[in-house]
């Protein structure tokens, strides 16, 4: 079973970019995130809309 929400470090294993590129992501409000207490969380289902963001944006530039 895949997991529902991710720890940073193994959101940027999935999307394989570096800490600061991810907190960047979240900032700017293209990557969405939850707090558990002082852990940051990265939904699955906000990787699967950020991938698809990235897809879209791809095809415009086409």
């Amino acid at each position: 079973m895949e997991p529902r929400l991710y720890r940073v470090p193994d959101a940027l294993q999935v999307l394989g970019v570096g800490r600061s590129r991810l907190y960047e992501l979240i900032r700017g409000g293209r990557l969405r995130s939850v707090k558990e207490g002082r852990t940051r969380l990265i939904p699955a289902s906000a990787i699967a809309d950020y991938i698809a963001l990235l897809e879209s944006e791809g095809e415009m530039v086409r």
